[in-house]
């Protein structure tokens, strides 16, 4: 067994974590991404990787290393796609950190670091398939399968905020353009920025979601409404996941996870859209929060890979083993 390293690439943070065989944590470190600047966030992995590996017990092994993007590697072309760091774009990060570190580097949509973390040792523990969501600035998914995460021959496995959200109502859930090109997203309705953009039509309110949260949590009745047609819009959407993929458990990541009245009120929704008699699939909260990135960009190398020894292999040597 060996100690693993998860790194998480955000937009304004790297952090990086060492875990134990066990998963663990050891130490945890954390700096400003150098935004725009590539070769600096290359940089600034590597002075994360040194920091961590001192504090590895004398005579251990290399760890291994995962990492967790805001998008993700692309199949075809080897180059990063899809990601709103968009200093990323078209560069093939995972060789890059391979010859940067001196070892493969496996790299993840961040989406699926968190599924893959709840997964193996939290909120969804035992359970497949676990759809584990994001509602944060953006609105993203990851599916693990078995322990391990689905990715798809197009990388994108789980990317349901680029979807149309189901069922709409024309008047009551009125279409906002998407960065990504299009109009009415899910992501434009549940994401963070969503939220608080059809608080705003609603009511004329300059609110942010934070507030519109503390302000139904307090009584206030616009708020209040705008939570409930939120909890209703996620009720929608994730009966289009359960319709199509039939996951064990959904586990919410992300800000808008923290909204406890999600646990009873969408669940208490999507079975009139689920085309089953019943819904069997659980909604939970997570475990990790905030650690969920680097726990499961540290899992995306797995004890059978270890003890096969891939994490021996360097660039010099040719290339890792397929990718699981």
């Amino acid at each position: 067994m060996s100690y693993r390293i998860g790194i998480d690439l955000g937009g304004t943070k790297i952090e990086a974590a060492l875990l134990t065989p066990s998963g663990a944590f050891v130490t945890r470190e954390r700096v400003a991404t150098p935004r725009g600047d590539y070769a600096a966030s290359l940089a600034a992995i590597r002075h994360l990787v040194d920091r961590l590996e001192r504090a590895l017990p004398t005579g251990t092994a290399r760890p291994t290393i995962g990492v967790g993007i805001p998008g993700t590697m692309s199949r075809r072309t080897g180059l990063v796609k899809n990601a709103n760091s968009t200093w990323l774009i078209g560069k093939p990060l995972d060789r890059d950190l391979a010859e940067t570190l001196a070892r493969p580097v496996r790299v993840a949509n961040d989406a699926d670091c968190f599924a893959l973390a709840e997964a193996v040792d939290g909120a969804a523990i035992g359970a497949s398939p676990v759809f584990g969501v994001i509602l944060g600035t953006g609105v993203g998914g990851g599916l693990v399968v078995g322990g391990k995460p689905l990715t798809g021959p197009n990388g994108i496995a789980g990317e349901w905020g680029h979807n149309p959200l189901p069922w709409r109502d024309p008047v009551a859930d009125p279409e906002f353009p998407c960065y990504c090109g299009k109009r009415g997203c899910i992501e434009t309705f549940l994401s963070g920025p969503g939220l608080a953009a059809h608080h705003r039509h609603d009511t004329g309110q300059e609110l942010d979601s934070p507030t519109i949260v503390s302000r139904a949590e307090a009584g206030d009745a616009a708020a209040r409404a705008s939570l409930d047609r939120y909890a209703d819009r996620l009720a929608r959407g994730l009966a289009h996941v359960i319709n199509v993929i039939d996951p064990e458990v959904v586990v919410l990541g992300g800000g808008l996870s923290d909204i406890a009245m999600l646990y009873d009120a969408v669940p208490a929704r999507w079975g009139g859209h689920v085309f089953s008699d019943r819904v069997d699939t659980d909604l939970r909260a997570p475990i990790h929060g905030g650690s969920a990135g680097v726990r499961g960009a540290a899992w995306l190398w797995r004890a059978d890979d270890i003890a096969a020894g891939l994490h021996w292999v360097t660039p010099d040597e040719g290339p890792a083993r397929e990718r699981s």
